[in-house]
């Protein structure tokens, strides 16, 4: 039962996925089809464009840059120079005696005047022989366009475009022989092999970051064969990737399990797309075809997942096409290293559910395809927990009503302990949702009213955790929306008789307050003069009060009640005590109150 609940749970996220976030499979051809007939028609006589990143892969994403390389055609890399040279081109060979796998150096061999620039002035003399400068090349390319560079790319200043000027080797070459040998099940197929081996590879002006000769080295890029690669998967490896995607950039890289913010801003971003590629490409060598089904895209996002958390805790991911070439290797390390860990660990402990980190798949928890299924007992501690991170993440209004609707609908089941469990965490959680009073108006449009109306739900909800501090959120929920009726019947309804609390605002006395500030929107004055009297009672009688700092705040509230009436004198007494019990002039509003009286 729970093998083929766990199915149709991966069949509603591919459908999802497919309708919502990445494209359907015919949508995904057209977008690829469109960005190969836009290269071809870029074709000219010194350049070659390659759209690559996300959106050559088909992968329409929100937030996904343009990626662009760019290839010098005047300008060749061959390994092999016995070779016939053609006079309006340039050669290099490679050397890779002294670079790290996965770089190399590129020597001029031959050039010619044919050529549109002057390739000396591109590279640094070595003795007798002459190396290609990534550094130069770079700078060649900069201008009033591309502003800025990063890494082996150029931006430019929106940062919404990465271009990479590179070069071409129309030959295999040796560092990446073994792939060609290398046992697979059956993916990719061999005519894709000898596509991808007779279009050759690319070289980008980027170096091993610390070499002696950085400016100096290249990196040797495979990115039209990854392309290739990915545009033989299957929808449910596409998904699966995107997936990868979606965790890194909306949860693993926003740190969002580190409740801690200064270790939030301090933890660098260690992880890139890149590198999970490469971690689905493994996967996928090792899997079946016939594996990739969407019935599997859950359990496979899991073994993907898994084997990233394998790939960092031993700081060890091999190149896809040189596994010589170590992608962590001298990145993560240390303390950095411990701290994604921990993050990836406690993202696996949620299994699958570890997606409703995501913004972007908040609404898949909403849907109704997903509202027809039951949580097993066992799936219930998941949810406990992934909800308390939850409660420690708030961002926004938007956000904690997106989260309180997913969650409600995760917990919607007709066992009666787990609806227990449900109303009980989900009240936990209200009582933290001191964002919700910031709502403002209810009339404004359709969009405004259901969050209201999504307020209010989740509000009640904070009822079952703390009946004091939950009637008086809803209380003041409606006096923020002039409300005032609704919210002197709930101040009547809350009950104040109960023997602790933890709040910086005694309860009793925010109730009269509170209940002060409606009647005085609504005029009545008797009841403003009766409800400052409860508020001076309770006070005396020391009501929910231990602290100087409580103390401090009742009289400023007593305060604010006075001048609104026009008693200042007695506003000013008040306003005196409060400075008494709390003197932080920066912290207590009363220090201005009373120079506004005065």
């Amino acid at each position: 039962m729970a093998e083929s609940t766990t199915k149709n749970e991966a069949i509603a996220l591919y459908r999802y996925l497919s309708q919502n976030i990445v494209g359907t499979e015919e949508h995904v051809k057209t977008v690829r089809m469109l960005n190969t007939i836009k290269d071809n028609l870029s074709y000219d006589q010194e350049t070659a464009t390659i759209t690559s990143g996300s959106r050559g892969e088909g992968i329409e994403m929100k937030g996904s840059d343009l990626d662009i390389m760019r290839t010098i055609r005047y300008i060749e890399v061959c390994e092999n120079t016995d070779i016939r040279f053609k006079h309006d081109k340039t050669y290099f060979t490679m050397e890779t005696e002294d670079t790290k796998p996965g770089f190399t150096q590129l020597r001029l061999v031959y050039t010619d005047h044919g050529t549109p620039v002057d390739i000396f002035e591109l590279c640094e003399e070595i003795g007798d022989e002459y190396y290609f400068s990534n550094f130069k090349f770079k700078r060649k390319f900069t201008g009033c366009v591309w502003s800025t560079v990063h890494g082996p790319c150029l931006n430019d200043e929106s940062g919404q475009y990465d271009m990479a000027y590179c070069l071409h080797s129309k030959s295999w070459i040796t560092q990446a022989k073994h792939w060609i040998r290398r046992p697979n099940n059956s993916w990719p197929e061999d005519d894709v092999k000898q596509a991808i081996i007779k279009h050759g590879v690319l070289f980008v002006p980027i170096g091993d970051k610390g070499s002696v000769k950085e400016e100096l080295e290249w990196r040797i890029s495979f990115s039209v064969a990854e392309k290739l690669l990915i545009y033989t998967f299957t929808h449910t490896q596409l998904l699966c990737y995107a997936l990868m995607k979606i965790i890194l950039k909306d949860v693993i890289n926003k740190k969002e399990f580190l409740f801690d913010e200064k270790r939030r801003a301090n933890s660098p971003d260690l992880l890139c797309s890149y590198f999970l590629k490469t971690i689905v490409f493994w996967v996928s060598e090792e899997l079946p075809p016939s594996i990739w089904k969407a019935e599997n895209l859950i359990s496979c996002f899991m073994r993907c997942l898994k084997r990233l958390i394998y790939c960092v805790e031993y700081s060890s991911c091999p190149h896809f096409f040189i596994p010589d070439n170590n992608l962590f290797e001298n990145k993560i390390k240390g303390l950095a290293q411990k701290k994604l860990l921990h993050q990836l660990h406690s993202l696996n402990s949620f299994g699958w559910l570890c997606i409703m980190k995501s913004k972007q798949l908040t609404n898949f928890f909403k849907s109704q395809l997903y509202l027809s299924r039951e949580l097993s007992y066992s799936q219930v501690d998941t949810v406990k927990h992934l909800l308390f991170s939850m409660i420690h993440n708030m961002d926004c209004l938007l956000e904690t009503c997106y989260y309180a609707t997913g969650i409600q609908a995760i917990m919607s089941s007709k066992n009666s302990k787990i609806k227990h469990l449900d109303s009980y965490y989900l009240s936990k959680f209200c009582y933290k949702s001191d964002k919700f009073v910031q709502f403002n108006d209810k009339h404004n449009n359709k969009n405004m009213y259901r969050q209201y109306t999504a307020c209010v739900s989740t509000l009640l909800r904070g009822i079952g955790h703390d009946a004091v501090s939950g009637w008086l959120m809803l209380a003041s929920f409606f006096y923020k929306t002039k409300e005032y009726n609704k919210a002197l019947d709930i101040i009547e309804h809350s009950q104040m008789d109960v023997e602790t609390s933890d709040h910086l605002i005694p309860p009793v006395q925010y109730g009269h307050f509170l209940r002060f500030l409606c009647h005085y929107n609504l005029q009545n004055d008797r009841q403003c003069l009766e409800s400052i009297h409860d508020t001076q009672k309770t006070i005396l009688e020391e009501c929910f009060i231990s602290l100087r700092i409580e103390v401090a705040v009742c009289f400023k509230m007593l305060g604010i009640s006075f001048q609104m009436v026009g008693d200042m004198n007695s506003a000013r007494d008040a306003n005196e005590i409060s400075k008494r019990f709390d003197g932080k002039q920066s912290l207590n509003t009363a220090f201005k109150r009373l120079s506004l009286i005065s």
